[in-house]
């Protein structure tokens, strides 16, 4: 198994989520919810799957630039579900006391 070419199908993976981010803000609370736990269980396993290229693999600088790539590509992700998830919240329970 070539390792270079896991670890750049890993930072192929995390950018193709970038580009295929969704419209948060048409989804249901229930919908934002999922898709929040969903991004943070993909950061998880990403991490991990990084984790194992630092034990087996001699290419640091790639492997940084995975780790770089998807902290910040799950955060921005993260941040994103939270605005619209914490403004569906406050619309649907707490403005309508």
């Amino acid at each position: 198994m070539d390792e270079p070419d896991e670890i750049q199908k890993l930072i192929d993976e995390i950018s193709f989520r970038k580009a295929n981010s969704k419209d948060y803000k048409s989804m249901k609370v229930e919908e934002i919810s999922k898709e929040l736990r969903d991004v943070m269980e993909f950061e998880r396993e990403s991490f991990k799957k990084i984790e194992e290229f630092e034990k087996t693999q001699n290419n640091p600088d790639l492997i940084q630039y995975a780790k770089m790539i998807c902290r910040n590509t799950t955060q921005r992700e993260i941040a994103q579900i939270q605005e619209v998830y914490l403004k569906k919240i406050d619309e649907k329970y707490l403005k309508s006391e």
